[in-house]
């Protein structure tokens, strides 16, 4: 690695200036590179007291120009890493869309972040993202729009970092765009509580054009006979998939009545999710591949999505370790699964293991009967206790010790 500086006969301070803050810049590419900005080769060229600083982009294989004004750039770098802790060439790569003169309007809109219970690494994030946000007015501008999502429930906490993870949100308008939305979503969900639940899962939500996509995919659903209490659950808990592009809503709506879905149930908008988007769709092949894997025919994993879709967005690594624990350790039929998926989400050790050895435990003393795994995997703890261990305490004394995990089940038959 080696940086090459054009010669230059007069060198005058703010070219130094201007030099020092490159090699600032440099010395964190080589200490912190990035997959898509590497050092191989830079230089500094100028031209009419503008600089141009180099990045050599190994994606794309051509270097990057910034320019670089010699007074204000070097400032705004400096503010950028001082202030607002950017790495050096971040800030130098961040300068090239915000340019400030002064110090007091970015100053005052940190402050105004920080009162607003924005931490430092948030702040950075944000300028990070959109640096713009620096010059905008904190009274007129930034302010009116905190209060807002304050005043509709939005906790402090979760504003800061709903904002951090798109500050689009304060660059839109909150008179033409925000309450706008606000309004139209306050319409369907009916209360503020789930208007914030579905900001809260995607700040998209607000930004999108609701006339483009959602009003065409919520008419969609009122078309198939989807009541308005799951409409409502599939905005607030997943309104990514409503505001997917409507040709392709109606595709996946369109395959999910083929499947003998019931749109009045909430397995039908849960369906609806399990299939939206592109890292669902990926998961969901992972998913068929991995049932096959375990026997599934075609008809058991459709029987297993039906009872329960989120079955089909699960972990590759939750679903082998369930299936091998009540396969290849207990014993049990792999299409006995496809029954209840309902048992993948349930936790392998806290509930599964226990619950299975105190009822492996009962069957092998001829106390009970072949159950259902539905039947004492799914309820609550003071159901299952009651149910199959307390009744039969006196046959099986240390049976609460077996759900413990405290006692060796061989050691009891």
């Amino acid at each position: 690695m080696e940086v090459e500086i054009f010669p230059i006969t007069r060198v005058s301070s703010a070219m130094k200036a201007a030099q020092s803050l490159w090699l600032a810049a440099y010395r964190a590419t080589c200490l912190f590179p990035s997959r898509k900005y590497s050092v191989t080769k830079h230089f500094i060229g100028h031209s009419n007291a503008q600089f141009f600083i180099y990045f050599q982009n190994r994606s794309l294989h051509r270097s990057i120009p910034l320019k670089i004004s010699a007074n204000e750039s070097n400032f705004t770098v400096s503010y950028l890493i001082n202030s607002c802790g950017l790495a050096p060439a971040t800030a130098v790569l961040t300068s090239q869309k915000v340019q400030l003169r002064s110090p007091e309007r970015a100053d005052s809109v940190i402050t105004l972040l920080i009162n607003h219970g924005f931490s430092k690494s948030q702040i950075s994030i944000i300028v990070r993202k959109r640096p713009l946000l620096l010059l905008a007015s904190p009274k007129d501008t930034l302010l009116p729009k905190l209060k807002f999502f304050r005043s509709i429930g939005v906790s402090e906490s979760d504003l800061a970092r709903i904002i951090t993870r798109d500050p689009t949100l304060l660059a839109r308008s909150l008179k033409k765009h925000i309450i706008p939305s606000y309004n139209f979503l306050k319409g369907v969900l009916l209360s503020d509580e789930k208007v914030v639940a579905a900001l809260k899962r995607t700040s998209w939500i607000f930004l999108a054009d609701y006339s483009k996509n959602l009003i065409p995919n919520l008419a969609v659903l009122r078309e198939v006979g989807a009541p308005e209490s799951r409409i409502a659950f599939l905005l607030t808990h997943f309104p990514e998939a409503l505001i997917q592009k409507n040709e392709e809503f109606i595709k996946i709506v369109g395959e999910i009545k083929e499947m003998g879905f019931n749109p009045k149930k909430t397995t039908f908008v849960l369906a609806i999710h399990a299939m939206s988007g592109g890292a669902n769709k990926s998961i969901w092949k992972r998913c068929y591949e991995v049932y096959q894997r375990w026997g599934w025919s075609k008809e058991d994993i459709l029987l297993a999505f039906t009872k329960h879709p989120n079955c089909m967005i699960l972990s590759e690594d939750k679903i082998m370790k369930a299936m091998d624990f009540f396969v290849n350790k207990m014993g049990w039929p792999s299409g006995k699964i496809a029954r209840c998926p309902a048992v993948l989400f349930l936790s392998l050790e806290n509930r599964i293991k226990p619950r299975c050895l105190v009822v492996q435990v009962l069957l092998r003393k001829g106390l009970i009967k072949p159950l259902s795994l539905v039947t004492f995997l799914c309820p609550d703890e003071n159901h299952f206790l009651e149910k199959f261990v307390a009744k039969y305490e006196q046959e099986v004394p240390q049976l609460l010790s077996v759900y413990q995990k405290k006692v060796d089940i061989e050691s009891l038959i």
